[in-house]
């Protein structure tokens, strides 16, 4: 079944204009608040940070709050998908089972039906008699 649906449009993945009108200004220049957020992504700690950059550790820290770090913990993840993806994920769900669980089932069939698949095409060489057993010398 092939997917009929639009890609993402050309401003999908920015920040909501309702968080960025939440979030605190920041008073540092966006070089200053580059290097803040590259020492802390090397581990440095906020108040070595501002000394290092000359900046108040005020407006580091307002700097460093606004940074995305890696989660290495996370179990889930957000599957960015058109709605024709969506609508036969729906179709596909037994009852009220979560999204999660459709999607991990649905990817097993897959990879067994694959599996099945290769084992079938290996069989079928193996009698079409193109991988002797043994091999004339």
């Amino acid at each position: 079944m092939a997917f009929k649906g639009k890609p993402p449009g050309s401003g999908s993945g920015e920040m909501s204009r309702r968080t960025v009108a939440l979030r605190p200004a920041i008073a540092l220049p966006p070089k200053q608040r580059d290097e803040a957020r590259r020492l802390r992504r090397l581990g440095h700690e906020p108040a070595r940070i501002a000394e290092a950059i000359g900046a108040p550790l005020e407006e580091v820290e307002k700097a460093l709050v606004q940074m995305r770090m890696p989660r290495p913990e996370t179990t889930r993840g957000t599957l960015n998908v058109t709605l024709a993806a969506h609508a036969l994920m729906m179709k596909e769900r037994k009852g009220t089972e979560p999204l999660w669980q459709t999607m991990d089932r649905l990817l097993d069939e897959l990879l067994r039906h694959r599996a099945a698949e290769a084992a079938r095409l290996r069989r079928r060489h193996g009698e079409n008699g193109e991988l002797p057993l043994f091999p004339e010398t």
